[in-house]
């Protein structure tokens, strides 16, 4: 096989990696509309939305927000340590909640899952988005200063923020 012939077809020995692999991510829209028992979130308009009213002979499946925190399977961590974050412990978790409540308001996937002291005195936020532990790890830097540090596992679809001051 000369390098003209590989140029031309490709070469077919290597393993192509999965771009995004996020089993809660849904192959197929649901049904709509469709509503989840769990939470009330109702699939209609080709997303996921808060309505006031549930529509009449709504298709019942659980939402993979739901699903996620049915199974503990987070989405994104969040692992926030230090003196500074011991002292100011609730005012911190006060901006969290309101972070999350925001962002779930306009975006019924995006939730807090559990929060979780840790034996080395740092606390442990899981979330059912990966996008959300990125967006309130940046508040709290902006608003506290201190360290922020984010890893991001593309094949995993995990998202692992760390701050600390």
């Amino acid at each position: 096989m000369s390098w003209k012939d590989i140029v031309e077809r490709g070469r077919h020995d290597r393993l192509i990696k999965e771009r995004v692999h996020d089993p809660y991510m849904a192959r197929s829209k649901p049904v709509e509309p469709t509503l989840c028992p769990e939470c009330g979130v109702v699939f209609t308009d080709g997303r996921w939305q808060w309505l006031s009213e549930t529509p009449e002979a709504a298709n019942k499946e659980l939402c993979p927000a739901c699903q996620r925190i049915h199974d503990k399977v987070p989405a994104g961590y969040l692992t926030l340590a230090g003196s500074f974050f011991d002292e100011h412990r609730d005012e911190i978790l006060h901006l969290v909640n309101n972070k999350v409540e925001y962002q779930n308001a306009q975006h019924p996937m995006k939730r807090l899952m559990d929060i979780e002291e840790q034996e080395d005195g740092s606390t442990v936020i899981t979330f059912t988005d990966v996008h959300l532990p990125r967006g309130v790890g940046e508040a709290i830097e902006q608003a506290y200063k201190g360290e922020l540090d984010i890893h991001y596992t593309e094949e995993a679809g995990i998202v692992r923020v760390y701050w600390q001051r």
